[in-house]
């Protein structure tokens, strides 16, 4: 059975779409996925790792009002990110990551583990709320994983 990555690939490859990445836990790990196949450059237009606030904001245009009410991890934030990257770089369908990788950063009100992931389609954006456990690299792998499961539900749906 193929992994959700070349899953992915391939329905994007149908539809003639491509995608574009904009991370913030992740590092860069989504992007790496995709590149990872061969053949991307024709369906992977690009990605941004908006680890900064600043990035997020002049990159991606998150708005600094919705950064200072929200903070970085969050629901308004990962949609924006999604929404962003998309516009920036013309592409059919996107996805963001924001989270909390850990081991330090959580508070009680966002934990380590914390993720936020965004979807655009050109039928809308969703974003949806998890909450992984491991180390700091587990749980951005974990990340990568659940970002491709939720765009292809949302391209299946």
């Amino acid at each position: 059975m193929s992994s959700s990555v070349e899953m992915l690939r391939d329905a994007l490859m149908t539809r003639g779409w491509t995608i574009s990445t904009a991370e913030s836990c992740t590092g860069g790990l989504c992007a790496a996925a995709l590149v990872d196949l061969p053949g991307s450059s024709t369906w992977y237009s690009g990605g941004v790792v908006a680890y900064s606030n600043a990035i997020k904001h002049e990159l991606l245009q998150v708005s600094k009002d919705v950064l200072l009410k929200h903070g970085a991890v969050s629901e308004p934030v990962a949609l924006a990110m999604a929404e962003g990257v998309r516009s920036r770089c013309s592409s059919s369908v996107a996805c963001s990551t924001t989270g909390i990788a850990g081991p330090g950063g959580g508070t009680p009100d966002k934990p380590v583990g914390l993720v936020w992931i965004g979807v655009a389609t050109p039928t809308g954006t969703q974003a949806r709320q998890y909450y992984f456990s491991g180390d700091r690299l587990s749980v951005r792998q974990q990340t990568v994983a659940a970002c491709f499961e939720f765009l292809l539900e949302q391209l299946e749906s």
